[in-house]
């Protein structure tokens, strides 16, 4: 009887997967940040060229999770991959304040897109570690976070390397599953 009520409850609830695309600008930490999500561990990482693509796991959840490159000369095609997207992940390096206003205008472009019209935005400040990082709230204030009222988001400081605020990252996604 046990057998028969794991397969149901695992039908039930693991049926659906949930479209993530991870964005930002090159060298912010996404594909470190993804392949944490898949080992719990730091992976050494090169370039993203095009993009990876794991599932990930989480509780009865199943997140597919796109890593976009995010070298300039990559980031027009960004919206190809947009259709059915469920969650948008904008990954910054806190450090890197001199491109703060680059990644404010692809955010904006961005959310000015149709087919992300209904996914929900999580922007994970990274490089929290460093000493000359920005915090999370002086972020979202340079971004313009405050004045998104047509969808769901939350700015959440992280370490990739560290794994530091990772796991709310991936609570906050399974809070906000529609």
């Amino acid at each position: 009887m046990g057998l028969i009520l794991a397969k149901y409850w695992r039908l039930l609830w693991s049926g659906k997967e949930h479209k993530v695309i991870l964005v930002g600008l090159d060298n912010a930490g996404k594909t470190t940040i993804l392949y944490h999500f898949v080992t719990k561990d730091v992976v050494d990482t090169k370039p993203t060229i095009g993009s990876n693509v794991e599932e990930i796991s989480y509780g009865n959840l199943r997140f597919v999770m796109w890593d976009i490159g995010g070298q300039e000369s990559l980031r027009n095609s960004w919206s190809s991959y947009y259709n059915h997207t469920e969650f948008v992940i904008i990954v910054i390096d806190s450090a890197d304040i001199a491109r703060l206003p680059i990644v404010r205008d692809q955010l904006q472009s961005m959310l000015e897109h149709e087919d992300l019209a209904k996914a929900s935005l999580l922007v994970l400040a990274n490089k929290q570690d460093l000493p000359t990082a920005l915090p999370a709230s002086t972020i979202s204030n340079q971004l313009g976070l405050i004045g998104i009222k047509n969808r769901k988001w939350q700015i959440q400081g992280c370490s990739a390397i560290k794994g530091e605020g990772l796991d709310e990252a991936l609570q906050w996604l399974s809070n906000n599953v529609s």
